[in-house]
């Protein structure tokens, strides 16, 4: 999915004196303080970390509080989505004029009728509502299914994404996936294979009745040979 990315970042975590006697412990929670939020600083939403302290010196800062500053080496999984990049998420909500989605499992997002391409009809089906593609039957878009989305904006505040359906590429993953699988040489080629496989096999059975049936005949026609003998003597 788009708008993931993994930064190294060299850090400095300020800990303050009570803490220190506890400053792993206190490091991890200042990163932690970070996760699902947007950081300017990194342009993106913390995802994950993964901590690294190469020396236990730490800068002691002038003050009523002398806190000190521990120098550290971080790997940051961040959420970056940009306008015009594809990403995924869970659909939560269907009604007729909008799609509700969470985002790897934190971030809300909406898709306003006007975003969603007119190939999608609205209808409810079996008590449950569903956008279902006018051209492919089998595109259906319900509560529960996992859809590839463009994204047009996002507001860092309160980390909620506009989308779109309008590209031709988005919709349900499950569906987007099985059409590329089919259109791939490789798929072509396995089912070649495998119907050239199922001709190979009929024609063997063929063959198999064929003999039977040869072999039948042949008994039919001794024992019609056997009772003319018969007659005649």
């Amino acid at each position: 999915m788009e708008g993931l990315r993994v930064s190294d970042a060299n850090l400095i975590v300020y800990v303050h004196p009570s803490k220190a006697n506890r400053v792993s412990q206190a490091i991890l929670r200042e990163l932690s303080s970070l996760l699902f939020k947007f950081n300017e600083i990194f342009d993106g939403v913390v995802l994950a970390y993964d901590v690294d302290i190469p020396s236990k010196d730490a800068k002691i800062l002038p003050g009523i509080h002398p806190y000190f500053g521990v120098r550290l080496k971080a790997k940051l999984l961040l959420f970056s989505p940009k306008p015009n990049m594809l990403i995924e998420g869970k659909v939560v909500k269907l009604a007729q004029e909008s799609i509700h989605i969470v985002v790897l499992g934190f971030s809300s997002a909406i898709i306003t009728d006007e975003e969603i391409r007119g190939e999608f009809k609205y209808k409810i089906k079996h008590g449950e509502a569903v956008f279902v593609s006018r051209s492919h039957k089998r595109h259906v878009i319900k509560v529960g299914t996992m859809i590839r989305f463009l994204v047009k904006s996002l507001d860092e505040e309160i980390l909620h994404i506009s989308g779109s359906l309008n590209p031709p590429h988005t919709g349900s993953i499950l569906w987007l996936d099985k059409k590329l699988e089919d259109a791939s040489p490789s798929s072509r080629s396995t089912k070649k294979r495998r119907e050239n496989g199922e001709s190979r096999e009929m024609q063997e059975h063929d063959t198999v009745d064929g003999g039977v049936f040869s072999l039948d005949n042949s008994h039919h026609i001794k024992k019609s040979k056997k009772r003319k003998i018969s007659e005649e003597s």
